[in-house]
């Protein structure tokens, strides 16, 4: 019975590290743009993903294969991003390439932007921290996920994209929809500031 316990031990354990490896390879495609360890590339306008939740990445990495997301001509790199996903060619791939990214370490890409922190801070806790949590870590249980460590030109753009109905106006995107509604309550110089303060958060 010991044995078999030890043996069951290994099996899984060895499961787990095919998994990664499996993950890391597939990242290999995902680097060109992201970085080698995921810490996102500005000129490529490719947000930094290292350290952000799995289950977050893996729904994006299926509402892009799905059409939920990157199918508006004004989403150019939305576009590049659906395309992309045809190298992942099921929910296994996607699974395991977005545990890969979620295991490794959040970086802290280069600000952008300069506003009132003091502003964003009550900005933030106003609008943001019930869903993204007190320090934007991300929140599991209602499947937001973590603002810190993504960069604020990214961040922007998607703002952006919100609320012009790039992105968020499928029916089937629950979390994308309440974006959508979130991001009108918000304006230009608010969202400024609101950015700035994440930046302050590690």
């Amino acid at each position: 019975m010991f044995m078999k316990t030890i043996l069951g031990a290994i099996l899984l354990a060895a499961a787990g590290l095919a998994h990664s490896q499996d993950g890391k390879a597939l990242y290999s495609t995902c680097a060109a743009c992201h970085g080698q360890q995921a810490e996102g590339v500005p000129a490529m306008h490719a947000p930094a993903l290292a350290g952000q939740s799995a289950s977050y990445l893996a729904r994006q990495l299926m509402h892009f294969k799905a059409g939920l997301r990157g199918t508006d001509s004004a989403d150019i790199y939305g576009q590049q991003m659906r395309g992309m996903t045809a190298t992942l060619p099921d929910q296994a791939a996607i699974n395991a390439v977005s545990s890969y990214i979620a295991a490794l370490p959040r970086t802290a890409p280069t600000a952008t932007l300069s506003g009132n922190t003091d502003a964003g801070y009550k900005q933030y806790n106003m609008k943001c921290g019930a869903c993204h949590g007190a320090k934007a870590e991300g929140n599991e249980a209602l499947n937001a996920p973590a603002l810190v460590g993504v960069g604020d030109a990214y961040m922007l753009r998607q703002f952006a994209a919100f609320k012009a109905g790039h992105r968020g106006a499928a029916q089937a995107d629950k979390y994308g929809r309440q974006m959508a509604m979130m991001v009108n309550t918000v304006t230009e110089q608010e969202l400024i500031d609101l950015l700035s303060y994440i930046n302050t958060l590690k």
